[in-house]
């Protein structure tokens, strides 16, 4: 049994995961304070901390040659800095009344209760993996933490056969499917929806499906997956719709994430619709003055749609952590929302959004004009000058720029930052058309893509006021 918050005579902060929004937490609690003012223990049931989910693809496809170097800081590091890590070490319960909580160590089975004045939960997010038959079948790989990673680099090296299938279309799949490509696969990509990238519109994913088929990608869009048949040697062989079978050396799930909040939920913590942990501006736990939550784990405001979504982000995260830590250390700072933006790649093509779809504006209750737009990275007579597609959606009377898509080849996707600080702004497409942007012929056409949409959704928004 561990000390009393009574017998104690400083201050201790409990941390629950120690990936980005945890350990940012710590360190800037740390920073704030010294060890002899607050003491600080943290619990991370995985084998590594504070490390990028977000590079595992890169890794698998070669990019990124060795996996520390997706390691932004060891267990030896946070420890250097008086700060009690404990690695592979699950906690199993909290006991907000009594201010403490329960863990197990995973080498050795023992457990204890840990007892707290502060509570940091950032337990992140779990991936769906869907309860199909032969899910957990030997090749079948989800990829969430560098221990997946590596299992699914060791399966790709011991594999003779080169087919994979990767189910789901999402950030993830699109990305682990461009890094089966590079590693010489046949892939073969099965998807739910109309077309790969939900976050898009459908008519921009359809740029996505016919760039991915380019790369040799064969899509499969409407189909479900019903099973996941194995061999005689209890492997992988092959996945199965409900039209046809695709055989399979190795399966990758892309299909997205999920909270995970089962702790939070069993301790009586306020979830969303999403089963999100709720939070203030401060990311205080809704109700709780000693308890805070960042990360994949909590719901966040849209400041677009005014709703709670939940977004599963790195960038959130560590910015999330900072605000915890500030506060936990006596400091003071918000975390406002966010616009949803997010970029990603495969091979050569761009994919960026923030902001809403058509499908978040109709939920919300927004009367709106969408218009597309065909440009170029560069000036049309430079060199390299590519294409690109730009979908921009306004709000009708007031001009309010709701969201925008862009699809593109080299210098597509950063272009999404200035539709970011324009939605953050709460600018009108009018107001966008007077933004004084770089222009060289090397970097933009003389009226940057962006600008070039918000042009057009200016005359849609008043020709129909």
């Amino acid at each position: 049994m561990s000390m009393s918050r009574a017998s104690r005579t400083k201050e201790r902060l409990v941390v629950v995961g120690g990936d980005a929004a945890g350990m940012s937490a710590a360190s800037q609690a740390r920073r704030l304070k010294g060890p002899d003012e607050l003491e600080i223990v943290a619990f991370e049931r995985g084998s590594f901390s504070s490390f990028s989910a977000c590079g595992i693809p890169y890794w698998v496809g070669g990019d990124v040659s060795d996996r520390d170097q997706l390691i932004a800081r060891s267990p030896q590091e946070h420890r250097a800095r008086d700060i009690d890590l404990r690695m592979r070490t699950e906690v199993t319960e909290l006991d907000v009344e009594g201010g403490r909580v329960r863990s197990r160590d995973l080498e050795s089975g023992a457990e204890v209760w840990t007892s707290y004045d502060k509570l940091v939960i950032a337990t992140g997010a779990r991936p769906v993996r869907p309860p199909l038959p032969g899910v957990d079948a030997p090749g079948v790989h989800g990829v969430q933490t560098l221990d997946d990673g590596q299992a699914l680099i060791d399966t790709l090296s011991r594999t003779a056969g080169r087919r994979a299938v990767v189910i789901g279309a999402g950030y993830i799949g699109v990305e682990m499917a461009e890094a089966l490509i590079k590693r010489g696969y046949e892939v073969t990509v099965v998807n739910r929806g109309r077309e790969p990238m939900s976050t898009l519109d459908p008519d921009m994913g359809r740029l996505v499906h016919e760039a991915m088929e380019g790369l040799g990608i064969t899509m499969v869009n409407d189909a479900e997956v019903t099973k996941i048949l194995t061999g005689e040697d209890g492997r992988v062989r092959a996945v199965v719709t409900e039209d046809a079978e695709y055989p399979a050396d190795v399966v990758v799930l892309g299909i997205g994430v999920r909270p995970e909040t089962t702790l939070a939920e069993a301790a009586g913590l306020p979830l969303g619709d999403h089963d999100g942990l709720l939070t203030d501006l401060a990311m205080r736990v809704r109700g709780h003055e000693n308890i805070w939550a960042g990360g994949d784990c909590v719901e966040v405001l849209d400041l677009v749609s005014g709703r709670e979504r939940h977004i599963a982000l790195g960038t959130h995260a560590n910015k999330h952590g900072q605000v915890i830590g500030s506060n936990a250390g006596g400091g003071y700072a918000t975390f406002p929302g966010v616009v949803g933006t997010a970029v990603s790649k495969v091979c050569e093509l761009e994919i960026a959004r923030t902001g809403l779809r058509e499908k978040d504006a109709h939920r919300a209750g927004l009367r709106f004009e969408s218009v597309t737009i065909e440009s170029t990275s560069r000036a049309g007579y430079y060199p390299d000058a590519d294409p690109m597609t730009v979908k921009m959606l306004a709000e009708l009377r007031t001009g309010r720029l709701l969201g925008v898509q862009i699809v593109g080849q080299e210098g597509a996707a950063k272009r999404v930052d200035i539709a970011a600080v324009a939605l953050t702004a709460r600018m009108t497409v009018e107001q966008m058309t007077a933004l004084d942007l770089g222009y060289a012929p090397p970097f933009s056409p003389v009226w940057d893509p962006i600008l070039v949409a918000a042009r057009k959704a200016t005359a849609a928004v008043r020709s129909t006021t």
